[in-house]
C-alpha cells in the first residue's frame, strides 16, 4: 500500500474520530476554560506561528489566564497569570506533575528516561532524589569551582587578545564555547572538541535538539498519523538520538577504561558507581545514565549560554544599566582582579539585572508541558484527565497586573523588593516551581551570574560602529530553549590593572 493510500485511510480515522469527539465527548464538557473557535480536527493549532510564546500571549489578553485550546486531539490549558500559574504548580501540584507522552523525548531521551520529560511516579522521584544528593548539590557544584575558575580564565585571556586588536567579537560563538568547556568537564571529566559529538558541533547539535523538541508535532497530537511522519520530524529525531547515543557509549566506554583512578569525580564517574554498586532500589542501567547526560548536558550548557547572551544584549541597549554594574563590581572587587565566585552574594545590582533578564527573556518561555493524572477543578473551571498544561512564563513576566511598564528593561524595579527566581513567587519563575522545577536551578544561576560578571568588570563593551544601540536586532528564534535570531557581536576594551 503506498503513502498515499495510508494518508486516506488515515484521513477518513481522523474525520471519524473527530465527529466522535464532537458528538460524544462533547456532553462530558463541565466548564472548561475559554477558548477561541477552533477548526474541525486541528482544533487551534493553525493559530500558533514561529513563536508560539508570543503568540499564545497575544490569545490570553482576550480569552483570559486559563485558557483551553485544542491542538488536534488533545486539550491544552494555557496558564499566562501569576495567581493561575500558582494554582497548576502549588495549589495542585501533584495533580499536575507528570509529563504527557513526547514523540522527541521518545527518540532523543531514550523514551523518556530523563528527568526534564519523564513521567510522575516511584521511579522518576527517586531518580530526582539521586540527582539531587548526587550530582546538583552545593557540595557536588563547589567542587567544580576550580575548574570554573581555570575557564574563565582562558576565556578572559582570549577576550583580552582581541581588545588589544580593536577586533569585534562573536560574543553567541564565544559565550556558548565557554558554557561547552564548563558543561564537558563538570558532566565528561573533559572537554571534547566539536567534531567529536557530530560534524556539525555541539551548539547546532544542542539546538537542533531543542527546536525538534518543542516543534509542534502531528504525532503528539494525532496519534494515527505518527507513523506516517509527515513532517519528516521523526526521521530527524532518530537521527539526532543516534548522535548524542554513540557520543555518550564513547564517554561511558571512556570511563569504564580509565576506572575511578581519579581525584574529581565527574558526573559520569558518580552514575558508573552508583549503577554498579547497586546502592539504588530502582533500575539503573546505561540508559538512564545516557538520559541524565544529555539533561545535564543541555541544562548546563545552552541554558546558560542563551541567559548570558540575552543580558549582555539588553546591557548594550541600555549603558546607564552597565555603568551601574560596572560600578558596583569596582566597589565590590576592585580593578585588580577577576570575580570570585564568592563575591557573588554581595552583587545585588548584578541580581536585580539577572532577574529583570528571566523576566523579560525567559530562557524556557513556555515551561515543558504539564499532563493532568487526573480530572481537577482550577478556579471554577474544568481539567479534564490527560489535558496539557502549557505555563506561558513569558505572559507572566509581562503581565501589566504584576509588573509596572512591563515591556521596559528596568531592573531597579526590583529594588526593595523580596522577589526571587526560585520558585515561591509566581511571578517571577524561570525554572519553574513545584515537583517539575529545575533541579540544577544553583547551578544554573551560579554559571550565569559568574560569567556575566567577568565580562562586565573586565571588558567595556561597544557594538560595531555601523550599528546603533537602540536599534540591536533582539528578534527571537523559537525552541524549548528561546535563543537570538542573530549572533551577538561587540568589541571589547580591556579595563581591569592586571
Amino acid at each position: 500500500m503506498d503513502r498515499l493510500d495510508w494518508t486516506t485511510i488515515a484521513a477518513v480515522l481522523l474525520t471519524l474520530t473527530y465527529f466522535w469527539q464532537f458528538c460524544v465527548l462533547k456532553k462530558r464538557k463541565n466548564n472548561l476554560p475559554p477558548s477561541p473557535r477552533g477548526l474541525p480536527i486541528i482544533g487551534h493549532l493553525h493559530m500558533l506561528g514561529k513563536n508560539p510564546h508570543q503568540d499564545l500571549y497575544k490569545l490570553a489578553k482576550e480569552h483570559g489566564p486559563i485558557m483551553c485550546l485544542r491542538f488536534g486531539f488533545v486539550p491544552n490549558i494555557i496558564v499566562s497569570s501569576p495567581h493561575a500559574a500558582e494554582q497548576f504548580l502549588k495549589t495542585h501540584d501533584l495533580i499536575f506533575a507528570s509529563r504527557p507522552p513526547h514523540d522527541a523525548a521518545k527518540y532523543i531521551a531514550w523514551d523518556q528516561k530523563n528527568l526534564s520529560f519523564g513521567q510522575y511516579g516511584p521511579f522518576w522521584r527517586s531518580m530526582r532524589k539521586l540527582c539531587t544528593l548526587e550530582l546538583l548539590s552545593n557540595c557536588k557544584i563547589n567542587s567544580f569551582q576550580p575548574m570554573r575558575r581555570e575557564e574563565l580564565e582562558l576565556f578572559v585571556e582570549s577576550l583580552k587578545k582581541a581588545a588589544k586588536d580593536h577586533a569585534a567579537v562573536d560574543l553567541s560563538v564565544a559565550v556558548a564555547f565557554l558554557t561547552t568547556g564548563m558543561s564537558c568537564r563538570m558532566v565528561f571529566g573533559k572537554k571534547y572538541v566539536d567534531e567529536e559529538i557530530d560534524e556539525r558541533g555541539f551548539k547546532a547539535v544542542i539546538q537542533e535538539t531543542m527546536q525538534l523538541s518543542a516543534a509542534p508535532n502531528l504525532g503528539d497530537y494525532f496519534p494515527y498519523l505518527g507513523v506516517l511522519d509527515l513532517q519528516g520530524l521523526t526521521r530527524r529525531m532518530k537521527a539526532i538520538g543516534k548522535v548524542f547515543d554513540n557520543f555518550f557509549e564513547k564517554i561511558i566506554e571512556e570511563h569504564v577504561q580509565r576506572g575511578q583512578h581519579t581525584d574529581t569525580k565527574d558526573f559520569v564517574d558518580t552514575m558508573m558507581r552508583i549503577m554498579e554498586s547497586g546502592e539504588v532500589d530502582f533500575k539503573f542501567d546505561r540508559g538512564h545514565i545516557k538520559a541524565i547526560m544529555l539533561d545535564m548536558l543541555v541544562g548546563s550548557m545552552d541554558t546558560s549560554a542563551t541567559a548570558v547572551e540575552w543580558i549582555l544584549a539588553e546591557l548594550l541597549k541600555h549603558p546607564r544599566v552597565m555603568k551601574k554594574l560596572q560600578v558596583e563590581l569596582e566597589q565590590a572587587v576592585g580593578l585588580d582582579r577577576l570575580v570570585e565566585e564568592s563575591d557573588l552574594d554581595k552583587l545585588d545590582y548584578l541580581d536585580m539585572v539577572v532577574k529583570e533578564n528571566f523576566r523579560l527573556h525567559p530562557v524556557a518561555p513556555l515551561l515543558l508541558p504539564h499532563e493532568a493524572m487526573e480530572d481537577c477543578t482550577v478556579d471554577g473551571f474544568h481539567i479534564p484527565k490527560k489535558s496539557r498544561v502549557i505555563i506561558n512564563i513569558y505572559s507572566i513576566g509581562r503581565d501589566p497586573n504584576a509588573w509596572t511598564d512591563p515591556d521596559k528593561f528596568f531592573p531597579e524595579r526590583f529594588l526593595g523588593s523580596n522577589i526571587d527566581v526560585r520558585g515561591r513567587d509566581f511571578q517571577l519563575i524561570p525554572f519553574g516551581s513545584g515537583r517539575r522545577s529545575c533541579p540544577g536551578m544553583q547551578l544554573g544561576l551560579t554559571m550565569v551570574k559568574l560569567v556575566v560578571a567577568q565580562l562586565v568588570h573586565c571588558f567595556d563593551w561597544e557594538l560595531p560602529s555601523d550599528m546603533p544601540a537602540d536599534e540591536l536586532d533582539m528578534t527571537e528564534e523559537f525552541g524549548i530553549v528561546v535563543t537570538r535570531a542573530k549572533h551577538l557581536t561587540a568589541v571589547p576594551t580591556y579595563r581591569l590593572h592586571v
